[in-house]
């Protein structure tokens, strides 16, 4: 079994890539649900939804969100009423969060409900929210007050300064049913290149998932979302910077040293090789831009094998 800790479009190109090179059936996918959101009384879970809508062909590959020849009637109808439309969701994914809800209502859990909504779209990969209760990521901006992580991304375009992130809820909440098992059972943990601070970091704030993922640590392996310096897409290198972290593969490598040993940096860090393995991560360079699912199985497969490596290899240049 694989198990790939997930946020969003970047995790979800990448688990495209994945099940060209496994079954889907021997993948695991933990996904963060800390910019979950409640919104005209739906319960909207993006992260969970993106890569759904992926591994079942459904999405749009352009926005990297959403669905494929989505509708917005409901929006536009919305927008003349003068209701908020600030975080637009189309026709078609509205039936997701409808089905969610009801279901939630109903006193179904959350990984009930994905598990249900997996197998209406023919998904085969077992994805599982990192937990069933709520946690929710709050930022601090410089020059404002604290917001939700959409009010942040959407609503203010992450064009804003941040101060501190937390994870509301993250205290009491208890791991899914099932994640601590596929991180502790995997062949190999990969680690999606997400945002570290808010994709990744809800998940390890979660008891005992951090705990898990140390404890495997030798087969834990990360692709930087970090890329010369940059993100290739979102506020990831402005966070890390913002919050105090080098926004470079070696600030990656500093903030994943307790629990990855292998990070895959890209071919433009070369460079930055040695640093990074002076954090006590073995480094391995290639390309990591998934410019087709063609290059993002090459690059899960690139992954499988840093991790199977993982204890005979030192680095790989």
């Amino acid at each position: 079994m694989i198990t790939a800790l997930a946020g969003g479009v970047g995790a979800a190109r990448l688990l495209r890539g994945l099940v060209r090179v496994v079954a889907p059936t021997e993948v695991t996918a933990v996904v963060n649900t800390g910019d979950d959101t409640e919104l005209h009384g739906l319960h909207i879970s993006p992260d969970l939804d993106t890569v759904t809508y992926t591994l079942a062909g459904l999405n749009d590959d352009e926005r990297g969100w959403g669905l494929a020849g989505e509708t917005w009637e409901v929006m536009d109808s919305l927008e003349r009423l003068g209701g908020q439309t600030w975080f637009r969701l189309g026709d078609h994914d509205l039936a997701t969060h409808l089905f969610r809800t009801q279901r939630l209502a109903d006193g179904a859990t959350l990984s009930q409900v994905t598990a249900e909504i997996s197998r209406a779209l023919g998904v085969s990969v077992r994805l599982v929210p990192m937990s069933d209760d709520p946690v929710r990521t709050h930022l601090k901006l410089v020059d404002g007050p604290e917001v939700s992580f959409q009010e942040y991304f959407v609503g203010r375009r992450h064009a804003v300064a941040v101060e501190s992130v937390r994870f509301a809820g993250a205290g009491t909440a208890v791991p899914a049913p099932g994640v601590l098992d596929a991180v502790a059972d995997a062949e190999v943990v990969i680690v999606c290149p997400s945002n570290p601070i808010v994709s990744i970091g809800p998940l390890l704030a979660v008891p005992g998932i951090a705990d898990g993922l140390t404890t495997r640590r030798r087969d834990v392996v990360a692709v930087s979302p970090i890329i010369a310096g940059a993100a290739l897409k979102g506020p990831a290198d402005r966070l890390l910077a913002e919050l105090g972290h080098e926004p470079t593969v070696v600030g990656v490598a500093r903030v994943y040293a307790d629990f990855v040993g292998t990070l895959l940096v890209d071919e433009a860090d070369a460079a930055s090789a040695d640093a990074v393995e002076a954090c006590g991560v073995r480094c391995v360079v290639a390309p990591t831009i998934m410019h087709t699912p063609e290059h993002a199985a090459a690059l899960a497969s690139l992954l499988l094998d840093a991790g199977r490596a993982s204890g005979t290899l030192r680095s790989v240049r």
